[in-house]
């Protein structure tokens, strides 16, 4: 789901920096007489106390070395002093804007797992840089924080029930339409000097509805799911929907070719119905092919 968290990052980023700031701002003093390390920290650990979904928090000297060890719950993480920070663009980007910056996604050296960070400068009542203290939260900690409908809410994980539910009836119908399609292609007996076009047709039309569905299903479950977005091609459900709309032309101008040859045989009088089915034919045809042109024309 990472695409769809940066996404969904994108859209509440002034939200989280404001929320993420303020919490900065409101328990660390800034541009006092006298900047005390240890009135820092302990804000730090009020902070992490406070907003559990934080992974860890630490302060840098004004040259971007770590000055403490993180402050997080994660023992394995209670590490970093003495490390410089300076090539971080969370510390240059502070120092340089001289306030409170929020940064893009980035993975994590130790579990490698999506992260953002806010680094606010501390300056003494001369406007000199002193420190600069951050702090690291997971991008699905922030998101489910500041946008819990972006997260793993009650009605998320629900809503991904439910797709994950139609994808499996469907796929059961996609199974049940091969199937009886494979049954229909071996009730010739594979004896082509007495083939039966009816069931020849039948079965075209059942596996091409076969492979409509199973491009739906696909398409469904990958997205709304498993929420993978193929990076580099914001079309793709477009792709999906001209598939899925072809398999059903074809499969429609089949039955109709069918029935032409059906009534002409048996009862020519009712060979206007199969023109009707040609027409709907020709409109879906005319549709998707709006559809292709408006498509083009957007990209």
């Amino acid at each position: 789901m990472v695409i769809k968290e940066i996404q969904q990052y994108s859209e509440i980023r002034t939200k989280a920096r404001a929320y993420l700031c303020y919490l900065l701002s409101r328990n660390i003093p800034n541009r006092t007489p006298e900047v005390n390390l240890d009135t820092i920290v302990t804000a730090l650990k009020r902070i992490k106390k406070e907003v559990k979904e934080i992974d860890t928090l630490y302060v840098l000297d004004a040259r971007g070395r770590q000055i403490i060890n993180n402050i997080s719950k994660t023992p394995s993480y209670r590490t970093g002093e003495g490390e410089n920070r300076a090539d971080r663009a969370y510390y240059y980007r502070a120092v340089r804007e001289k306030r409170c910056i929020l940064t893009d996604p980035y993975p994590s050296r130790i579990e490698g797992r999506l992260v953002v960070t806010a680094a606010y400068p501390v300056y003494d009542d001369k406007g000199k840089l002193q420190y600069v203290v951050a702090l690291d939260i997971p991008l699905d900690k922030l998101l489910h924080m500041v946008h819990p409908s972006s997260g793993e809410t009650a009605f998320g994980r629900f809503t991904r029930f439910s797709y994950g539910a139609f994808s499996v009836a469907l796929l059961a119908v996609a199974v049940i339409l091969f199937i009886n399609g494979v049954k229909s292609f071996f009730a010739t007996n594979l004896n082509i000097w007495h083939i039966d076009i009816k069931e020849m047709f039948e079965a075209t039309i059942l596996l091409t509805l076969s492979l409509a569905i199973f491009d739906l299903v696909k398409a469904i479950f990958e997205e709304e799911v498993l929420g993978h977005h193929k990076k580099g091609e914001p079309d793709e459900i477009h792709k999906t929907m001209v598939r899925f709309l072809g398999s059903i032309i074809i499969a429609l101008a089949i039955e109709a070719l069918m029935l032409v040859f059906k009534f002409a045989i048996i009862d020519p009088e009712k060979l206007v119905y199969a023109v009707y089915l040609i027409g709907g034919v020709t409109m879906l045809l005319l549709g998707l092919s709006f559809y292709l042109r408006s498509i083009a024309r957007r990209q």
